[in-house]
C-alpha cells in the first residue's frame, strides 16, 4: 500500500509558520516512506476564499521545496459528490433539517449543568430542537444535521490509530461521549452544501489518504470523522495530530498574524532552511 499524505489549506489568508510546519511534516513523512504528498484546496466557504490566496499557497509551498501532483483537488468542484454522500446518510435515516440560529441554540441550551459540556468539536452542542423534523421539510434556510443517537446505534464503532504523542496508540470511540460531548453535528451548512466534517472525510477517502497529518486542535474532531467513515463504509486513515506552532506568548498562530506569514519571511530574505529551523524541522 502506498503511503499517501496531504496538506489541505483554505485560501482565506496567508500561510504562516504553523502551515509551513504541517505541510513540511506531511511531505517529509511521505517522502521518508517512498510515498506521495498531495495538496488539496479546502474552499467550500466561497464567501471567504480568494484566488490570490490560492496563488499565494502555491508560491509559498513551491518556495519551501514541496511538489505535488496536478491538478489539485478543490472542494468547490465537488459539491455533487457531497450531495451523493448526504443522500446516503439520509437513506440510512440519520439526517434532519435544522432552522435554528445561534441565538436559538444558546437559548435552548439553558443554564450550564455541572458535568455536562456546553461545547464540543463542532462548537456549541446542539440541544436537539429540530431532531424530529423530517427531511421533506428542508429548505435553503436550514442546515442538515446528523442524528447522533441513531448514528451510534447503527455504527459498529472501532478505534482509530494515532501516532503523535501524547495520544499515540489506539483511540476508541465511545457512543456516550459522542452523544453527550459532540452531539448532532452539522453535515451541510447553509449555502455550502457540505461542512468541514463531511467534506474532509469524503475527500480523504477519494484521494486514498493513508496517513492524515494535521494539528492537535483537530484531535477531538477525529471521532466525528471516524464515525462518518464507519457509517459510509470508507477507510479510516492513520492519524498524526502534531503540536501547534505558537507565538512568544503561547498563543496559536492565526492567518491574521501576518507577522509570521511565510511570504513576509521570504520578503525579508529568509531561506526555506530558515523556515525549517524556525518550526523545528531542521
Amino acid at each position: 500500500m502506498t503511503f499517501i499524505t496531504r496538506f489541505a489549506p483554505s485560501p482565506t489568508g496567508p500561510l504562516h509558520l504553523g502551515h509551513a510546519y504541517s505541510a513540511l511534516l506531511s511531505h517529509d513523512m511521505a517522502m521518508a516512506q517512498g510515498g506521495r504528498f498531495l495538496l488539496r484546496i479546502e474552499d467550500i466557504d466561497q464567501s471567504r476564499a480568494r484566488p490570490q490566496w490560492e496563488s499565494q499557497i502555491f508560491e509559498d509551498l513551491q518556495w519551501l521545496g514541496l511538489s505535488w501532483p496536478r491538478p489539485v483537488m478543490r472542494q468547490s468542484d465537488r459539491l455533487p459528490r457531497y450531495g451523493q454522500i448526504l443522500a446516503q446518510l439520509h437513506a440510512l435515516g440519520l439526517t434532519y433539517p435544522c432552522g435554528c440560529k445561534r441565538a436559538d441554540i444558546e437559548a435552548a441550551a439553558g443554564a450550564p449543568q455541572e458535568g455536562v459540556p456546553q461545547f464540543g468539536p463542532d462548537g456549541r452542542i446542539y440541544p436537539g430542537t429540530c431532531r424530529q423534523r423530517p427531511m421533506t421539510t428542508a429548505s435553503d434556510r436550514d442546515v442538515i444535521r446528523l442524528d447522533m443517537e441513531k448514528a451510534v446505534k447503527l455504527a459498529r464503532l472501532h478505534p482509530f490509530t494515532e501516532t503523535a504523542p501524547p495520544n499515540a496508540g489506539q483511540q476508541p470511540l465511545d457512543p456516550d461521549q459522542l452523544q453527550r460531548c459532540v452531539g448532532d453535528i452539522v453535515l451541510a451548512r447553509r449555502n455550502m452544501g457540505t461542512s468541514y466534517h463531511l467534506s474532509v472525510v469524503v475527500d480523504d477517502a477519494d484521494q486514498g489518504i493513508t496517513h492524515a497529518t494535521r494539528g492537535v486542535d483537530l484531535f477531538e474532531a477525529t471521532q466525528i470523522h471516524v464515525l462518518l467513515q464507519i457509517l459510509l463504509d470508507l477507510p479510516t486513515p492513520i492519524y498524526h495530530h502534531h503540536a501547534l506552532i505558537r507565538d512568544q506568548a503561547g498563543k496559536r498562530l492565526a492567518k491574521r498574524d501576518d507577522a509570521r506569514a511565510i511570504a513576509k519571511y521570504r520578503s525579508e530574505g529568509a531561506t526555506p532552511q530558515d523556515i525549517r529551523a524556525l518550526v523545528g524541522l531542521s
